[in-house]
């Protein structure tokens, strides 16, 4: 009986430790679908696995519509000088990425033009 213990005890650690590896997904993204988008920010979250961004973008005629980009994790933004301030609701910033196979109005960002014009890169390219 204590051998069981230990195998199913050994099975439930080893279950337990890949479970976060297989947590960790790529963006279903067209590379193919490099697209931009102008737009305010509406809401920037700043967390793991991804920061976000929602923005407003006005289309060519006239309607408005609601883009959703973002970034790697928190890290890897920080080491290309990102910070949880350096975007904020009601900023106009122009995002440059790749656009979600599946045509969603997603966008894993390459980088970002702030409203000063200054050029953020996001995956250190």
């Amino acid at each position: 009986m204590k051998a069981l213990c230990v195998a199913v005890l050994v099975m439930l650690t080893l279950f337990s430790a890949a479970v976060p590896l297989s947590a960790h997904h790529s963006w279903p993204v067209s590379f193919d679908r490099l697209v931009t988008v102008k737009g305010t920010v509406t809401e920037f979250r700043w967390a793991n696995p991804h920061p976000m961004m929602t923005l407003e973008v006005q289309t060519n005629d006239g309607r408005m519509e609601r883009w959703t980009v973002g970034g790697p994790a928190i890290t890897r933004m920080e080491a290309n000088g990102w910070t949880k301030t350096t975007v904020k609701p009601g900023d106009v910033i122009t995002g440059i990425g790749y656009q979600f196979a599946d045509g969603q109005k997603i966008v894993r960002l390459e980088r970002i033009i702030l409203a000063d014009g200054k050029e953020l890169r996001l995956y250190g390219r």
